[in-house]
């Protein structure tokens, strides 16, 4: 099999696997629909589904690359597979999580970022054009100004419940062979602080000369370490990310470093960031027995979702009973959320008192302008940190199952900041519907899914419906 044939597909072929998706959504009988998608990168455990299947076979792929660095691409495409499609023409999609196997069309409904996004924004501002096919059947082409302008603004952060996209634009930024990369350690926060600013204003007022990638990691509230990143054409031997050691530990040791284009794309996938810990990946010898192909998320998310299926913690608890033991209490976090710059210290300070959870992934974005709000995910256009952490917190028997997410949601508001709704949400519906622009989002649902053939938003994030 050819690359081309691996990761491309003819328009004719799109539009032929459209045609079958609208005649599913049209012949849907009055049932609830859903997304019939392979891979996940959701936390949420939904209740068992008794609607209707949108299988998207056939809308995997990319459609084309042009020379000036434009690629169409189908929704349904990994970010994998859309990445080596650009790679192959010299290109890099401009913000690519982290993750293989997040979408491009997912991540457009969700919030994706990375270390590119202090000057890239979210993916959903690398967008151009998308065609969304909506709860009645249609699909519609939307853009930043055209006739379906308030579905193109309201489409991030409504996860699959206005519609899905099937064909996205996006304009491409031209790559090099490598990535060479800083490491710089700090033992206080409000130094670590200083210097991520400074190096974002860096890489936005000299693109030339300035890191094309800022992130930083907190391993503690007293350890913290920046990095920096230039594409570079530069030779050299380059690290292997899935080596040995796991990429995150070598920023404790290194000071430089040098991955390839695509490694550097996946330098966090191969270890789940640092989440492989638990499922004991990250020993040298269970390493070298799985081989680098395994070293990759979509083997520890396989793993993951055995032990969900089975419930193999509950049953490991209720043996921990039977033997006379206490099982550990530990309340889930899974976890983003944008704090703008200012209140970053503070928000740092609550993190450690409170919830504890090292390490800690620390992005910097600065949202793009936009000709209207982004009407379920709006930001101020200044500098946020996003702090991510997916790990459980101990908690007591007299504190309620949520007590600490509500304690953090509680912050995030109380600090003026944001949370996907890709990570696990708590919120009450009145608060919810006042943070994410209900009467908005309402409108919209009955505009564009007048008959309820796509879920509600509440009750798809909050309920896992």
């Amino acid at each position: 099999m050819s690359s081309d044939d691996r990761l491309f597909r003819s328009r004719a072929e799109h539009d032929a696997a459209v045609a079958r998706l609208v005649e599913t959504v049209k012949n849907r009988g009055g049932r609830q629909l859903r997304l019939g998608k392979k891979t996940s990168n959701l936390f949420r455990q939904r209740e068992a589904h008794k609607g209707g299947r949108l299988e998207v076979d056939g809308l995997d792929k990319t459609i084309s690359v042009t020379a000036d660095g434009w690629a169409e691409v189908q929704g349904m495409a990994t970010f994998e597979d859309f990445a080596d499609a650009c790679l192959v023409h010299g290109f890099v999609p401009p913000v690519v999580p982290e993750l293989k196997t997040i979408t491009i069309g997912g991540a457009a409904t969700g919030i994706g970022i990375e270390s590119s996004s202090f000057r890239r924004g979210f993916v959903h501002e690398t967008v151009a054009e998308m065609d969304i096919l909506c709860g009645d059947g249609v699909v519609r082409t939307c853009t930043p100004d055209g006739p379906h302008a308030d579905l193109f603004h309201a489409f991030p952060n409504s996860y699959g419940t206005l519609g899905y996209a099937l064909r996205l634009k996006v304009k491409l930024d031209k790559t090099c062979r490598n990535v060479k990369l800083a490491y710089d350690t700090f033992r206080e926060p409000e130094p670590f602080l200083q210097a991520v600013e400074a190096a974002c204003r860096e890489g936005i007022d000299n693109p030339g000369t300035g890191p094309d990638y800022v992130e930083g990691v907190a391993f503690g509230p007293e350890h913290y370490v920046l990095s920096r990143g230039w594409r570079t054409d530069e030779t050299g031997p380059a690290s292997d990310i899935a080596g040995p050691v796991p990429y995150f530990k070598t920023l404790r040791t290194k000071t430089t470093d040098l991955l390839t284009a695509r490694d550097h794309l996946w330098r966090w996938d191969a270890d789940w960031f640092w989440c492989s810990r638990p499922l004991g990946f990250q020993k040298p010898l269970i390493r070298k027995l799985a081989g680098r192909k395994r070293l990759r998320s979509t083997t520890y998310w396989a793993i993951y979702q055995f032990v969900r299926r089975h419930k193999l913690v509950e049953r490991f608890d209720r043996l921990q009973k039977l033997l006379g033991r206490k099982p550990r209490l530990e309340e889930p976090m899974v976890q983003d959320v944008e704090i703008p710059f200012g209140n970053c210290q503070a928000y740092l300070e609550f993190h450690w008192k409170n919830l504890d959870i090292r390490p800690m992934w620390i992005c910097p974005v600065l949202p793009l302008p936009s000709p209207r709000p982004w009407t379920l995910y709006d930001m101020p256009r200044e500098l946020h940190l996003n702090f991510g952490f997916w790990s459980t917190v101990d908690t007591r028997e007299d504190l309620a199952p949520d007590h600490f997410n509500r304690l953090l949601e509680r912050e995030v508001v109380r600090l003026g900041g944001h949370k996907s709704l890709y990570s696990t949400v708590f919120f009450e519906e009145d608060e919810f519907w006042q943070i994410y622009d209900g009467p908005s989002y309402r409108g919209l649902k009955a505009k564009y899914d007048p008959q309820d053939a796509l879920p509600d938003l509440y009750q798809k994030a909050v309920k896992s419906r």
